[in-house]
């Protein structure tokens, strides 16, 4: 079924696509303007349930075509799809209507309110929005997991993968486990984008890892902030004990921020604030 969802802000969309289309018909404009790239293969597919094991209420962004829609929903899950382009939300809508474990949403997802019950977001997500669609999510309290379809090189950052960490990964790191998944080749959609994909798991934690998330976070942020050069000298301007903490961590004086595994940041925590 098919459910009106009046939000007009489209900002998130690409705005790379020139006026003049290069030949291009209006269909691949609309394609290349909303950065979509539809999965076509169905190992690739397998590989996203699996990764996802969908149960209860699951939440889609970017339903496109229904493909990983009706593979959600094949696999147990009840299925709310949000899709922003109003010809395939609509065309998804008639092929759903008499369907219950599918309900599809016309409108924009990361301006949609976050469900009051537990729920998962499983999505082969644009990329030009990634990076607001895994901060929907981190700020969703029923959150259980986020399994994402991302490009590869988004998801070995946030996962760790470089041996470098990013803040946002830190900084949620008590309370969400960030895991790489799968590489799915750029052929496997369509049409064929210029980078590789892969699957990026965020499961929220049974137990936070921390109790003083305000404390914690403004520990993380200084020591992102850059002062000085390392951790160390971030963390100094503030906080008394740093290299007895530093110690304790098994983090290097001298070492940059990036190079702090989450699990030291938990143990810095422990000895500056906790």
């Amino acid at each position: 079924m098919a459910q009106n969802f009046a939000h007009g802000n489209y900002s998130h969309t690409q705005r790379k696509a020139r006026n003049g289309g290069g030949g291009r018909t209006p269909k691949d404009r609309a394609r290349r303007t909303l950065s979509q790239n539809f999965l076509a293969d169905r190992h690739a597919l397998d590989l996203m349930v699996k990764a996802a094991a969908p149960e209860g209420l699951v939440l889609e962004p970017g339903a496109g075509e229904g493909v990983l829609t009706f593979a959600l929903a094949d696999a147990g899950a009840r299925v709310v799809g949000y899709e922003i382009d109003p010809m395939l939300a609509g065309r998804l809508a008639a092929r759903t209507r008499s369907d219950p474990r599918i309900s599809v949403v016309r409108g924009d997802f990361t301006a949609a309110r976050a469900p009051r019950e537990p729920f998962a977001v499983v999505g082969n997500i644009p990329y030009s929005i990634t990076s607001k669609i895994v901060d929907w999510c981190l700020r969703a309290p029923e959150l259980t997991s986020a399994t994402l379809l991302t490009q590869r090189e988004y998801a070995r950052k946030r996962s760790g993968d470089y041996g470098r960490w990013s803040l946002v990964t830190v900084e949620s790191w008590p309370w969400f486990h960030w895991r790489l998944g799968d590489t799915i080749g750029r052929e496997s959609f369509r049409p064929v984008p210029s980078v590789d994909s892969a699957i990026l798991r965020v499961q929220r934690r049974p137990e936070a890892l921390v109790h003083g998330r305000r404390s914690y976070q403004e520990l993380v942020e200084l020591g992102f902030g850059g002062v000085g050069g390392s951790v160390r000298a971030s963390l100094k301007t503030r906080y008394q004990g740093v290299d007895a903490a530093l110690e304790a961590a098994g983090v290097a004086r001298d070492a940059v921020v990036a190079h702090v595994h989450p699990d030291q940041w938990i143990i810095l925590w422990e000895r500056l604030c906790g």
